[in-house]
C-alpha cells in the first residue's frame, strides 16, 4: 500500500485573511490594558478554531489552548496586542483611526501571526502535546507579561518552555536572529528632584541654585557608565528630560531630571543605581539643595536559555528563514522577560526590512510613519508552527 496522506494545508491560503485582519487591527489600535476590541477579535477567532479560550487574563489578555495526541509536554507562544500613545503620520489607507494612538511597534502583526499559527496548527495537528497561545496586553511600558505571571499564568497554563518573536526592521525580510543569554536589555527609569528655596535672579548668593546643581548633576551622571561600570559590561545611561524655572528673572525653587538606564545584568543595575544616588547626594551637598531620587527597575533583561535559543534558530531555518546567531543584544527592552524569568524559552528577531538595513525608506520601530510589513506574516506563522513541531514532535510508538 502507498501512503496517501493529504498534503499539508498551505499557509498561503491564510494570507488574504491575515493581511485584512492585521490592517484592521492597525486601523483600530488600543493602548495598554484597553485592548478590548482586539481581545474580542482574538477570542472569537480562537473559538471558531475549536480552541479552549480564556478571556480577561490580566484584564484584557486572552489565552487559547490547543491539545493534540497524548503527550503531557506543553509549550507557550506569545504575542503582544497593545499600541503606542503616538499620533500616526502615515498616509496609508489603513492608518490609525484613533487620534494619538498608533501601532508603531508592529504588535498588530504579531497578533495576526499568532492567530495564523493557531489556525494552521489546528488544521494540520502536526504535533503531540499542548500549545498555549498567549495574547498579552500592555507590553509598551506597563508590564502586561508581569501581570499575567502574577495572576498565575503558568499555574493555569503549564508550559515546559515559552517563545515569542518581534519584527525587526534592521534585519532584511526573510532573516531571523537570536542568541543564548541576554537578547534585550533591562529598562530602568530615574527621576531626580533638586529642591532649593528660589529667589531673585539678580541675587543668586541668597538662594541655592537648583538649576546649576541639576546641570552639574547631568554632567556627572554621564560619566557613571564610563567610570563606575566594568568595561566588559554593556550599559547605557541617558538623561532624557530636564526642567526648571518659569521666567527670566526668578531663580527656581526646584529643578528635575528624568532618564533611563539600560543594562544586561543585575550587578550592573546595582552599581549604576548606587552611583546615581551617590552623585545626586554629593551634588546636593555641594550646592546646598535637597535631592530626592526615584529609581524604578520596570523591565528586567530578556534572557534566552541556550537549548531554547537553539531550537528557535533551528525552527527558523526549517521555516525557510536565513537564521543566524545575533552578534549582540539590543538595548531596547521587552516585558517577555517576565515570562522568561519563570520558564525556559527564547525571543526571536524576525526581519522585515523592505530594502535592507539602513535604507533611506526604512521606518524604525516607534516611528510615527512605521507600518508592519505584511510580507513577514507567513514567515512568522511558519516560525511559530515550526517551534511547536520541534518542541512537541510526534514520538515513535
Amino acid at each position: 500500500m502507498t501512503d496517501e496522506r493529504p498534503a499539508p494545508a498551505a499557509i498561503e491560503d491564510l494570507l488574504p485573511d491575515l493581511v485584512s485582519l492585521r490592517r484592521d487591527l492597525h486601523m483600530h489600535p488600543e493602548l495598554a490594558f484597553e485592548e478590548r476590541r482586539t481581545a474580542g477579535i482574538v477570542a472569537t477567532a480562537l473559538r471558531l478554531l475549536g480552541l479552549e479560550v480564556h478571556e480577561g487574563v490580566a484584564g484584557t489578555g486572552v489565552v487559547g489552548t490547543l491539545r493534540q495526541g497524548s503527550s503531557e509536554r506543553s509549550v507557550g507562544l506569545r504575542a503582544d496586542m497593545d499600541a503606542l500613545p503616538v499620533a500616526e503620520q502615515s498616509k496609508l489607507a489603513h492608518a490609525s483611526r484613533h487620534a494619538g494612538i498608533h501601532h508603531g511597534c508592529g504588535h498588530d502583526g504579531h497578533t495576526a501571526m499568532l492567530l495564523g499559527a493557531a489556525q494552521q496548527l489546528a488544521r494540520t495537528k502536526a504535533f503531540d502535546g499542548t500549545v498555549h497561545f498567549f495574547f498579552q496586553p500592555a507590553e509598551e511600558g506597563r508590564g502586561g507579561a508581569r501581570a499575567m505571571v502574577e495572576e498565575g499564568l503558568f499555574d493555569r497554563f503549564p508550559c515546559d518552555a515559552v517563545y515569542a518573536l518581534h519584527n525587526w526592521p534592521d534585519l532584511p525580510l526573510g532573516h531571523a536572529q537570536t542568541r543564548a543569554g541576554p537578547i534585550m536589555a533591562a529598562a530602568d527609569r530615574f527621576d531626580i528632584v533638586l529642591r532649593g528655596r528660589g529667589g531673585h535672579a539678580a541675587q543668586p548668593h541668597r538662594t541655592p541654585d537648583a538649576l546649576l546643581a541639576a546641570s552639574q548633576l547631568v554632567m556627572q551622571l554621564n560619566t557613571i557608565v564610563a567610570r563606575r561600570i566594568d568595561p566588559a559590561e554593556s550599559a547605557v545611561l541617558s538623561v532624557t528630560r530636564m526642567a526648571g524655572g518659569s521666567t527670566h528673572n526668578v531663580m527656581p525653587g526646584e529643578a528635575s531630571i528624568t532618564g533611563t538606564v539600560r543594562s544586561f545584568s543585575v550587578a550592573a543595575q546595582d552599581a549604576i543605581e548606587a552611583a546615581l544616588r551617590d552623585a545626586a547626594a554629593g551634588i546636593a551637598t555641594a550646592h546646598g539643595v535637597v535631592a530626592e531620587v526615584s529609581y524604578v527597575r520596570y523591565y528586567p533583561a530578556t534572557v534566552n536559555t541556550a537549548d531554547e535559543a537553539g531550537l528557535a534558530l533551528r525552527a527558523a531555518a526549517s521555516a525557510g528563514l536565513q537564521a543566524s546567531e545575533a552578534p549582540r543584544a539590543a538595548f531596547t527592552s521587552e516585558d517577555f522577560a517576565f515570562m522568561l524569568r519563570e520558564r525556559p524559552g527564547a525571543y526571536l528577531w524576525l526581519g522585515q526590512g523592505r530594502a535592507g538595513p539602513g535604507s533611506p525608506d526604512e521606518r524604525p520601530l516607534h516611528h510615527p510613519c512605521y507600518d508592519f510589513n505584511d510580507d513577514a506574516l507567513p514567515l512568522g506563522v511558519r516560525w511559530f508552527c515550526a517551534v511547536v513541531e520541534k518542541a512537541l514532535p510526534h514520538l515513535p510508538e
